[in-house]
């Protein structure tokens, strides 16, 4: 099975995750914001994936332990997925939620290339800045370790939006982490990842 553990612990925060690629999409989230959790729990659920994240501030500032989740989520998944063998690579999604449409592009490819565009419109959501969800998102991706397009098509609402983006995001990386039984050994030309 594909699983892995991180524990990150720093002056400011205390995090760790365990997760599994092969599950059936279980996610037990205790991070002290109840819309990362929500965040999180889409993500297990549409990307059947299991996460057990639990995570404590020492200082109390909601910026860095929202990035740290992020940083060691992304840095968990990445560790599950190994050296990318026989996986399908690529995964696409278009997710609507309600109002808002979302297109997310994944190419699981061990190159860092993240592009995002939510079209937030508040300054908050659902008692998280704007900025910090961003930076969730942001900080995920680049932890992934992959080419990954995020982009909000449009939207009237920014929870309808934000939701729309981890849906697309993990039916995306659903797909792209997939096994692919035809393929023996690394999906690239390359020869390596």
């Amino acid at each position: 099975m594909r699983t892995a553990n991180i524990k990150r612990e720093t002056g400011e925060t205390r995090i760790s995750v365990t997760v599994n690629l092969d599950g059936n999409g279980q996610v037990i989230a205790k991070t002290g914001f109840n819309f990362i959790d929500h965040l999180l729990s889409s993500f297990g659920k549409y990307g059947m994936v299991d996460i057990e994240l639990r995570s404590k501030s020492h200082d109390s500032i909601s910026h860095h332990l929202i990035e740290d989740i992020a940083i060691t989520f992304g840095q968990c998944l990445d560790k599950a997925l190994g050296r990318r063998n026989a996986i399908t690579r690529f995964g696409y999604s278009s997710v609507p939620m309600d109002d808002s449409l979302t297109s997310a592009s994944i190419d699981l490819i061990k190159r860092r290339y993240c592009k995002l565009d939510l079209k937030l419109e508040r300054k908050e959501i659902e008692g998280i800045s704007e900025e910090d969800i961003e930076h969730f998102f942001k900080s995920l991706m680049d932890n992934l370790i992959a080419c990954i397009h995020i982009s909000v098509i449009y939207g009237n609402n920014d929870h309808h939006k934000i939701e729309s983006a981890i849906k697309a995001f993990a039916v995306a990386f659903r797909e792209a982490a997939s096994k692919d039984t035809k393929r023996i050994g690394i999906p690239s030309t390359k020869g390596a990842m």
